[in-house]
C-alpha cells in the first residue's frame, strides 16, 4: 500500500461508513487497566480524561476542539507539564502526510509523543489503526456515547486497510 501521497480525504460515501463507531465501548475506570506503553488516544476529552486518571498515553492527538467548540483543559496540562508537542497541520475530513509522519515516527521510535492537530483530528483513529503495531490500545471518543477502544490486531488492520483505500488521494 503507498502511504507516500500528500493527503487522503474521505468521500462521501465514505462518510456514511465512519458515522458508525468501531470497536467497543470502554468505561472510564478500565483506562487504568490499559497499559500505558500501549495506548493511543485520540481527541481532547479522551486525552483529558485519561491524565486526569493518572494515565499517560503513549501517542495522544488532540485538537483542541470538542464537538466543534474550543477545549482547552486538555492543551492546558500539555502545557503545565512542559511536555514537548509535535504539530500537524491536518484539515477536517483528511488525513495529512504531516499526521502519518508523525505517528509513523512514534510507533518506529517508540517515544511517547503528544500530537497536537491543527485542523481537525477527526480521521487519526483510522490512521492509528493502520499504522500502530498489533497490540496497541487506540480510544477515541464519540459524541454522545463516550469512549471507544479499538485493539490492533490483524482484523483491525484489514478493516482499517479497506477504508484506506476508499480514501481518496489528494496531490
Amino acid at each position: 500500500m503507498d502511504l507516500r501521497p500528500r493527503a487522503w480525504r474521505v468521500t462521501p460515501a465514505l462518510r456514511d461508513v465512519l458515522q458508525k463507531p468501531y470497536g467497543e465501548r470502554l468505561e472510564i475506570a478500565a483506562l487504568k487497566s490499559i497499559d500505558q506503553a500501549s495506548l493511543i488516544t485520540v481527541g481532547d476529552v479522551v486525552s483529558l480524561t485519561a491524565w486526569e486518571e493518572g494515565v499517560r498515553p503513549f501517542v495522544c492527538i488532540y485538537d483542541g476542539l470538542t464537538e466543534r467548540r474550543e477545549m482547552t483543559g486538555f492543551a492546558l496540562l500539555v502545557q503545565k507539564s512542559g511536555e514537548p508537542v509535535q504539530r500537524v497541520s491536518n484539515p477536517a475530513g483528511t488525513i495529512s502526510q504531516e499526521l502519518m509522519g508523525a505517528l509513523r515516527n512514534a510507533f518506529e521510535t517508540r517515544e511517547r509523543t503528544i500530537i497536537h492537530v491543527e485542523g481537525e483530528e477527526d480521521m487519526a483513529t483510522l490512521a492509528c489503526m493502520l499504522l500502530a503495531p498489533a497490540g496497541m490500545s487506540i480510544v477515541y471518543g464519540w459524541p454522545g456515547q463516550g469512549m471507544m477502544l479499538v485493539t490492533t490486531t490483524a482484523d483491525t488492520q484489514g478493516t482499517a486497510e479497506e477504508l484506506w483505500k476508499q480514501l481518496e488521494e489528494l496531490e
